[in-house]
C-alpha cells in the first residue's frame, strides 16, 4: 500500500511539474472558463466539443482534457530521435513571418491603384483584424484539442465527426498547397528570366526551381525549418524596403512618357502617359471584377490559417502561440501599408505592375531589389510542401519507428512524398495557361472555408460547450450576443468569398481568353518582368 501511495505521489508531482512547464493553472475550472479574447495565455483551456477522433485514439491520452493530452504527447516523444513538439513561440513566429512577409507584398501597390489609397489602407487594416481574430479562434480550438495534427482533423471534428468531411477537407488542403507550390515554381522561373535576361528556356528554369525547392524541403521538423524561415523573412524585408526606396529615388517609373500619342509598336494600342496619377478613391470606370480582384488580392495575402494547426501541433507550449500571432499581425499591417502606399505614391495608376518590381524604371534597381526576394520565393513553397508532406507521412507511419527515428524507409518515404508534391507543382505551373487566375479561383473556393467558415463554426461550437449545451450563445449577455453575431458574419463573409470570389476569378479567366493573353503549356517564352 505504501508503495502504491509513493507511486501516486510521484505521478502527481510529475504532472504538477508538467503543468508548470506548460503554464497551466490547476486552480481554474477547465470546463467553464473562457479563454481571453485577446489571446492571453493564463486562462482556462475550456472543454472539448467532441471526443478524440477515432484515428487518433490509438494513444493512451488519459483523460480527455487538453493539458493531459499535450503532456502525454511530450512524454511520449522524450526518447525519440526525431522530436516534433519542439517549437518555441519564437520559432513559430519565424515560420509565420516567412509565410506572410512574402512576394505578395509587392502586389499591394497594384491593389491600391485600383481601389484608391484610402479604401486600400482601410481594407488592409480591416482584413488583418478579422484574420487575427479567426487565428485566435484556431489557437483556442487547438489548445482544447491538442491531438489534432492539421486542418483536416479540425474539419472532421467541427462537422460532427463525419469522415466524408475529412476527405473533402484533405482534397482542398492538398490542392491548395500544391497550387501555392506551383506559384513559387513559376515565380522563381520569372526571377531567373529577369535576372539572366532570359538566358534559358523558361521550362528549364522551372525544373531548376522545383529541384532546389525539393532539396530545401527535406528537414523533417518545423523547428529546423524555422532557421531557414528567419533568413527568408529578413531578406524579404530588405527586398521590399529597397523597392520602396528605389521607387522614390529614381526619376520616373518604367514606361514613363509625356507623349499622349505614344503607342505600342506591336499592338498599336496607346501607351500610358503623363505624370503618375495617385488617387485617394477609385478612379471612374473601375469594374466590379477589377475591384473585387484587387480586394481579394489583399485578403488572400493575409489568409493563411490553413497552416496554423500544423504549426501549433509542433509547439512545445501552444499557449504561447498568440505572442507569435500578435507579432506578425502588427508587422504585416505596417509593412503592407507602408510599402504599398509608398510604391503606389511614386508609380501611380498608369505605370503600375504586379509585382511592383516591374514598375522600377532602372534595371539595376529592379534586379537588386528582386534578388533579395529569392529566399522567400523558395522557402514559402518549401513551407507548404512540408505541411503537405507531414500530412501524408504521419498517416502512413503513425505509431511506427519510421516517424520518430532516422530510418532509411522513413527518409526515403519523406523525400519521395516531397518529390511527388513538387512534381505536381511543376506540372500545374507549366500546363495551365491561366495559372494566376486559377490560383485566385482555388483561393476563392478553399480560403472561404479555411479563412472564415471553419472558424466561425468553431467559435460557436466552443461557446456551446462553455454554456453546458444550453444553446448556441454563451454567455447570454450583450457581449455574448455580439460575439455570436460577429461569428455569423464571419461565416457569411466566407460564403461571399465562395460566391463573389469564384465569380470574379472565372470572369477574369474568360476575359483573359478573349484578350488572347494566355500562353501555351510548357512554353519557352520569357515570363520575366
Amino acid at each position: 500500500m505504501a508503495m502504491n501511495n509513493d507511486r501516486s505521489s510521484t505521478d502527481e508531482a510529475k504532472k504538477i511539474q508538467l503543468d508548470e512547464k506548460l503554464g497551466n493553472d490547476r486552480n481554474i475550472d477547465a470546463e467553464g472558463g473562457q479563454r481571453s479574447k485577446y489571446g492571453a495565455s493564463n486562462g482556462a483551456t475550456g472543454g472539448r466539443i467532441a471526443p478524440v477522433l477515432g484515428h487518433l485514439q490509438g494513444y493512451d491520452f488519459g483523460d480527455d482534457s487538453g493539458s493531459d493530452i499535450l503532456g502525454k504527447q511530450i512524454e511520449m516523444e522524450a526518447d525519440n530521435a526525431i522530436k516534433y513538439r519542439t517549437c518555441s513561440w519564437q520559432k513559430t513566429a519565424a515560420l509565420l513571418f516567412s509565410e506572410y512577409i512574402c512576394l505578395a507584398i509587392m502586389s499591394f501597390p497594384y491593389s491600391y491603384s485600383v481601389l484608391g489609397l484610402v479604401p486600400g489602407l482601410i481594407l488592409t487594416v480591416a482584413v488583418a483584424a478579422v484574420v487575427l481574430y479567426t487565428s485566435l479562434v484556431v489557437w483556442e480550438f487547438c489548445v482544447r484539442h491538442p491531438e489534432v495534427r492539421d486542418v483536416c482533423d479540425i474539419g472532421q471534428m467541427l462537422f460532427f465527426g463525419k469522415k466524408w468531411v475529412w476527405y473533402a477537407t484533405a482534397v482542398m488542403f492538398i490542392l491548395n498547397n500544391c497550387f501555392i507550390q506551383g506559384l513559387h515554381v513559376l515565380v522563381t522561373a520569372k526571377y531567373l528570366n529577369t535576372i539572366t535576361s532570359h538566358s534559358q528556356c523558361t521550362v528549364v528554369f522551372s525544373i531548376i526551381a522545383a529541384i532546389v525547392c525539393w532539396f530545401c524541403s527535406l528537414p523533417r521538423t518545423f523547428s529546423t525549418l524555422s532557421k531557414l524561415a528567419t533568413a527568408s523573412a529578413f531578406f524579404t524585408f530588405v527586398s521590399v524596403f529597397l523597392a520602396a526606396v528605389f521607387s522614390g529615388v529614381e526619376s520616373h517609373p518604367f514606361g514613363y512618357t509625356l507623349d499622349p500619342n505614344a503607342t505600342d509598336l506591336t499592338t498599336g494600342l496607346a501607351l500610358p502617359n503623363g505624370e503618375p496619377i495617385v488617387t485617394a478613391i477609385p478612379v471612374e470606370g473601375v469594374t466590379f471584377v477589377a475591384g473585387m480582384n484587387a480586394f481579394l488580392n489583399i485578403a488572400y495575402t493575409f489568409i493563411g490559417q490553413i497552416t496554423l494547426p500544423s504549426f501549433i501541433a509542433e509547439m512545445e507550449n501552444p499557449k504561447d502561440f498568440p505572442k507569435a500571432l500578435w507579432a506578425i499581425t502588427i508587422c504585416e499591417v505596417i509593412v503592407f501599408s507602408v510599402v504599398g502606399g509608398v510604391v503606389y505614391g511614386f508609380t501611380g495608376n498608369q505605370y503600375m505592375t504586379a509585382p511592383a518590381f516591374g514598375s522600377l524604371g532602372n534595371e539595376v534597381f529592379k534586379k537588386v531589389s528582386f534578388s533579395f526576394m529569392i529566399p522567400t520565393l523558395i522557402f514559402l513553397g518549401v513551407l507548404y510542401a512540408s505541411v503537405s508532406a507531414r500530412f501524408i507521412f504521419f498517416r502512413i507511419f503513425e505509431g511506427t519507428r519510421h516517424k520518430t527515428s532516422h530510418t532509411v524507409v522513413g527518409w526515403a518515404a519523406w523525400g519521395g512524398i516531397l518529390a511527388a508534391t513538387w512534381l505536381a507543382a511543376f506540372v500545374i505551373a507549366e500546363v495551365i495557361p491561366f495559372f494566376s487566375d486559377l490560383l485566385a479561383l482555388m483561393s476563392s473556393l478553399f480560403d472561404s472555408f479555411f479563412g472564415f467558415i471553419f472558424w466561425g463554426v468553431a467559435y460557436i461550437r466552443m461557446r456551446r460547450v462553455d454554456g453546458q449545451y444550453t444553446g448556441l450563445i454563451h454567455p447570454k449577455t450583450p457581449y455574448g450576443y455580439s460575439m455570436f453575431g460577429l461569428n455569423v458574419a464571419i461565416i457569411c463573409t466566407g460564403c461571399f468569398f465562395l460566391s463573389a470570389g469564384t465569380y470574379t476569378s472565372v470572369q477574369s479567366i474568360i476575359d483573359g481568353y478573349e484578350a488572347g493573353s494566355f500562353s501555351g503549356p510548357f512554353t519557352c517564352a520569357s515570363n520575366g518582368i
